[in-house]
């Protein structure tokens, strides 16, 4: 790899890696390339959309009558991906005259079962891009042998299914196991892209199912009580984490006409004070920030220097509520309002709830919208 973005990673230290998809598509090049011609390129070739052709060692070479299997295991590179490792392997076989390139979903490959992803319901979790790889990889090799590319491609992942249960997919209709993701084939270490992703398609499915309220929720706990307080089904929830910018960013194109946010007190705050990353390394509470909303709610000048000088931000919402000021409503009312001022006038209403520890709730905002 080389170049651009590839460089700047390097140059920063951290390591880049390779998508599922990038994965597969060195499969399926080395499986039909042994198809066609009797012998697996190793290490083999692909193009990726921006130009890079990196080559990838083979784990897997096996040629049976009528097929070719390859498989490629997968480097994440420094990013903590829960598919780091997995074995990524590809089954060619010939397809029927003019049938061009099928994708079928083998072990540890999910299928979509919900409408609002860019695949149809019943295909294969192979995303577009990845798609486009596979048959440009196909076609060069056709043409080096004087091939129709007419062939089938089944995917697996070794393990698969498990660890399909560790993201998205199930909430996202995507059954039996993972999806082959990447729009640019390259692993960006801590981008999250997969997670921003997989909040972008939650809000598609939730929008396909004609859901007209959602929920963003920092955590599991913040889940549940969202679930508690309104009954929503699974796949209006969306499981935000610290990204509460994608969420509003991909609202604000693709509006819903409800969004709850519920989260803990503390990265919350955040959001009061304007950022849109929740992240501890990315973004801090700001005790003067929350004093000054605790002196607004109704605090004396000792009660601020305690809220700005509490050890935590749970400590100063507590100091405040045995002071009868109520500094959560005041901390969710600002996060609502920097959440519709990110929404731009989008028809989108907004409620937050702030919770402690123990989910119980702190602080909260009523719907408020343009």
């Amino acid at each position: 790899m080389s170049g651009g973005r590839a460089g700047q990673l390097r140059s920063s230290g951290l390591r880049p890696g390779w998508t599922t998809g990038a994965c597969a598509t060195a499969a399926t090049k080395a499986a039909y390339t042994a198809l066609l011609g009797g012998a697996f390129p190793d290490p083999v070739e692909i193009a990726l959309p921006r130009g890079e052709r990196p080559a990838f060692a083979l784990a897997v070479e096996e040629l049976g009558p009528g097929r070719a299997t390859a498989g490629v295991v997968k480097d994440a590179g420094d990013d903590p991906d829960v598919t780091h490792g997995a074995l990524v392997r590809a089954t060619v076989r010939a397809g029927a005259p003019g049938s061009g390139v099928v994708f079928r979903a083998g072990p540890g490959v999910g299928t979509v079962t919900k409408p609002g992803l860019p695949l149809p319901v019943g295909e294969p979790a192979v995303n577009p891009v990845p798609r486009q790889l596979m048959r440009a990889a196909i076609a060069e090799v056709a043409r080096e042998f004087g091939a129709s590319g007419d062939v089938e491609v089944e995917l697996s992942v070794d393990g698969g299914e498990e660890l399909a249960r560790r993201t998205w997919n199930p909430r996202l209709g995507i059954l039996g196991g993972l999806s082959i993701l990447g729009t640019t084939g390259i692993v960006v270490p801590y981008s999250c892209s997969a997670w921003i992703d997989s909040i972008r398609r939650g809000i598609d499915v939730a929008r396909a199912a004609g859901h007209t309220h959602v929920a963003g929720a920092t955590g599991s706990t913040s889940e549940r009580v969202a679930v508690a307080e309104y009954g929503l089904p699974e796949d209006a929830l969306l499981d935000m984490g610290d990204f509460a910018g994608a969420v509003l960013k991909y609202l604000r194109r693709h509006p819903i006409a409800r969004l709850t946010v519920c989260g803990g007190f503390a990265k919350l705050s955040k959001l009061a004070a304007g950022h849109l990353d929740l992240h501890s390394g990315r973004s801090q509470v700001d005790k003067p920030f929350l004093a000054g909303l605790a002196r607004g709610a109704g605090a004396d000048e000792e009660l601020a220097r305690r809220v700005e000088g509490a050890n935590t931000a749970l400590e100063a919402v507590q100091s405040c509520a045995a002071a009868g000021v109520p500094l959560g409503d005041a901390v969710a009312e600002r996060a609502r309002a920097a959440a519709l001022e990110v929404l731009r006038g989008a028809p989108v209403a907004v409620d937050v709830i702030c919770i402690d520890r123990a989910g119980t709730i702190v602080g909260r905002a009523a719907p408020a919208g343009p």
